[in-house]
């Protein structure tokens, strides 16, 4: 399904018919004060868990930082980040890394056809500072290093086999990734001020011990064509990747990645974007951008992670911001989808659905103590759209 640029058709909150215009093109209408609802309607009053939701739907506290998680004897980590769910015969499998420096790594909740934790246990052990990351198509789980020099390593999600340090995928400071299994490669952001957009491809798809790291080569504006170059040398060693190859584009503080329909949908937190990659025309647009809201009013501040939904619908962590996940529908609404009270020091982080759709998971990075010992995992069902 083909997705329009929602800041050339909407305004935040409503649909774009109500108002007419263009956002992008200078469009001189405001957002509204208070931001309508999107189609789950608007989110009600704090649960027990303190998270605000629309009517339907509910939370639970699957994990806690420095606690058993459920009747288990696995205690969870420190820093709960990027996550992702597999399907694991009839229930399924949500996986979360550890952005901590040292020890990092990623653990796995093992759950039953009825949603039950059955399992808890670690999957990758002694790296740093895992952020995000992203699924393969072939079922594992590629856990990003956030620091300088940092590497991507996959791991099984199932608990077998040994995670595996992917090294031609490139040395820097890995945020998050995203596999377009149409072209058999592996988009790649960079959590740097001056970071870039790269992609990996594999000597063979489905083998990530060899293969081309290239880098998205673009002019200066938020919009135009794009090519892809190849990194002369991945190691970044003594010069750093984003730097090898003259042309390429500059992008502040890579975030999320979501692969979806010949589009690649990635966030920069240091200028609160939303960027898409039409891959079929080679270009590459603004999505969203909070600034270019006329009179404010934005409910989507702080963009990190993303993930998608069957229906098409985007979902967007916040980092800080009002502590939400907003939602952006394939008719151009965004609105507030959830949001956690009392927990402003933190960040949202690993947001990935049950292989059903039924179900939504993720964390707060550091709970309501605003360490990374406090952080908490959460559950929401309800009536998704399919």
């Amino acid at each position: 399904m083909e997705r329009r640029n929602f800041l050339r058709g909407a305004v935040i909150g409503t649909s774009a018919a109500a108002f007419g215009g263009t956002l992008m093109r200078g469009a001189a209408y405001a957002a509204p004060a208070q931001p309508g609802p999107g189609p789950y309607g608007a989110i009600g009053a704090a649960d027990a868990n303190g998270i605000q939701l629309p009517s339907g739907f509910s939370s639970t506290v699957i994990a806690r930082s420095g606690q058993q998680v459920g009747s288990t004897s696995y205690t969870w980590h420190n820093a709960p980040d990027g996550g992702a769910c597999f399907a694991d015969g009839s229930g399924w499998i949500y996986v979360s890394n550890s952005e901590i420096n040292p020890s990092g790594g990623a653990s796995a909740v093992r759950f039953s056809s009825a949603g039950a934790i059955t399992g808890a246990y670690r999957i990758l052990s002694n790296t740093r500072q895992n952020c995000a990351g992203g699924k393969t198509p072939w079922n594992t789980w590629l856990s990003c290093e956030e620091v300088s020099l940092g590497y991507v390593y996959e791991t099984d999600p199932y608990g077998v086999n040994a995670a595996v340090r992917r090294s031609a995928m490139g040395r820097f400071k890995h945020e998050a990734a995203a596999a377009d299994p149409v072209r058999k490669v592996i988009y790649l952001t960079e959590d740097e001020s001056n970071g870039c957009l790269y992609r990996f491809i594999p000597t063979t798809w489905g083998n990530l011990a060899s293969g081309t790291l290239q880098v998205l080569v673009a002019g200066s504006g938020t919009s135009g064509s794009f090519s892809w170059q190849n990194v002369p040398d991945p190691d970044g060693s003594p010069t750093t990747t984003r730097t090898q190859v003259s042309g390429a584009k500059h992008f502040n503080g890579g975030e999320g990645c979501h692969y979806a329909n010949d589009t690649v949908w990635f966030t920069t937190k240091g200028d609160n974007r939303l960027w898409q990659l039409n891959l079929a025309s080679s270009t590459y647009e603004l999505a969203y951008d909070d600034s270019l809201v006329v009179g404010g009013g934005a409910p989507l501040t702080g963009v990190d992670n993303v993930t998608g939904a069957s229906s098409g619908d985007l979902f967007v962590a916040e980092d800080g911001g009002n502590m939400e996940i907003c939602i952006i529908t394939p008719d151009d609404v965004v609105a507030v989808f959830l949001r956690i009270n009392g927990q402003s020091a933190s960040e949202i982080t690993g947001p990935a659905f049950s292989p059903d759709g039924t179900r939504l998971y993720f964390s707060s990075q550091r709970g309501t103590s605003g360490s990374s010992s406090g952080g908490i995992t959460y559950e929401v069902t309800g009536p998704f759209r399919a």
